[in-house]
């Protein structure tokens, strides 16, 4: 894709969740955290986006302070308020409403300067699908090894 810098992706979420669908917001951010951002300063292995009074808010997601900043800088663990259009968020929030659906963060990126984050409406594997996403990829990584060595 033209014009993106992928920032940080969450390989565990594809790992521990079922993504159903993905849908791309923009993130309200101060000046020192989009230059921490932009330095790959974030952390967000547990992060999640809730709905509060019906707007959405990224949560547990670690923007580290930016180094070259002074005294005035931001709190690394606060909620940061995601953008998205009304039609979008009424949707997304009725379907997080039904029984196990949740909201994870999926990558942070840069698409045309500005700092974009990837959600996932996600539903929890149980241990028998995390055993099968294992098996599956093993098959994977066989079909590509014999694939390789047929190619030679």
């Amino acid at each position: 894709m033209e014009g993106i810098k992928i920032i940080a992706l969450n390989r565990r979420a594809h790992f521990d969740y079922a993504v159903e669908e993905t849908i791309e917001c923009g993130i309200s951010l101060l000046g020192s955290e989009v230059k921490s951002l932009r330095i790959g300063k974030v952390s967000f292995p547990d992060g999640y986006a809730a709905f509060e009074k019906g707007e959405l808010w990224l949560r547990n997601v670690h923007i580290s302070e930016y180094t070259c900043s002074s005294i005035f800088n931001h709190d690394p663990d606060r909620p940061k308020k995601l953008l998205a259009h009304a039609h979008e968020l009424k949707r997304l929030e009725r379907r997080v409403n039904e029984k196990g659906y949740t909201l994870v963060p999926l990558d942070f990126h840069f698409r045309k300067g500005r700092v974009k984050v990837e959600l996932g409406l996600c539903k929890g594997k149980k241990f028998q699908d995390k055993r099968e996403s294992i098996k599956e990829r093993d098959v994977q990584r066989d079909l590509q090894r014999d694939f390789r060595v047929r190619q030679r």
